[in-house]
């Protein structure tokens, strides 16, 4: 147990460059608490003691703003990042060296009782407010991002980001360090409106020549809607 203690601490002071101390990791920090109270509500809740479970997680949730049910499974080294407002469902699975950040949620979408949340695999850091719904698995080494809605799985060594959670790298190069750098994260929803920014213009261009070529005037309303699209793309473009 002590081991254990000692390797999530070590994980915490990798992880998060503003952790100084150990003494201030047990002092401050809600996610390492939720997390060793919670193996106790765990313990409790496979010797059926589930009661005595329920309560011990409504404290956690109480002093620490985590919610996590006794009946999930959580690996070794796993670091929740301020925690505040993280849901993580009964039978949802998390695995070793995993990173959630604040307003996670991996909740379930059936009613029945069976898997029916997700599985959190080795490696994988989920970004602040992002939902996992469903029994589905999220690879290992992969990344999702800021606020994406993932309802499929996710490829091991992958990124996700939007809502819905659309895949937009595979298999890249795997890191031991954590990347927490969520702001250079691919944005899908951008590179569409580029591509459409970049036809329209195209298209305006084959507009001019075909009007010089046939000697056709253009009124002064077009004129004005042109120079309003040029202004805005520019706007976009900055």
């Amino acid at each position: 147990m002590f081991d254990n203690l000692k390797a999530e601490i070590k994980a915490i002071k990798e992880k998060d460059p503003a952790a100084r101390s150990t003494l201030e990791i047990f002092l401050c920090y809600p996610g390492f608490w939720a997390l060793f109270m919670h193996r106790i509500s765990h313990w409790l809740w496979i010797h059926s003691f589930k009661l005595l479970a329920r309560m011990n997680s409504n404290l956690a949730r109480f002093l620490t703003g985590i919610e996590i049910h006794p009946g999930a499974t959580f690996g070794k080294r796993v670091f929740i990042d301020h925690g505040m407002g993280v849901v993580v469902g009964e039978t949802a699975i998390v695995g070793d060296d995993v990173l959630l950040y604040q307003g996670v949620i991996l909740g379930g979408t059936s009613t029945e009782k069976t898997k029916r949340h997700p599985t959190v695999e080795k490696g994988v850091i989920v970004g602040a407010g992002a939902k996992v719904m469903g029994n589905i698995t999220i690879g290992e080494y992969s990344k999702i991002g800021t606020g994406a809605v993932v309802l499929k799985d996710v490829p091991p060594q992958s990124t996700c980001v939007g809502v819905p959670g659309r895949i937009v790298k595979r298999r890249g190069v795997r890191h031991e360090e954590v990347d927490l750098d969520h702001g250079k994260l691919p944005d899908p929803v951008a590179d569409a409106i580029r591509v459409i920014e970049k036809h329209l213009q195209e298209n305006d261009k084959r507009f001019e020549i075909l009007f010089e070529k046939h000697e056709i005037c253009l009124t002064e309303d077009i004129r004005d809607e042109q120079e309003e699209l040029e202004d805005l793309f520019k706007k976009d473009g900055d």
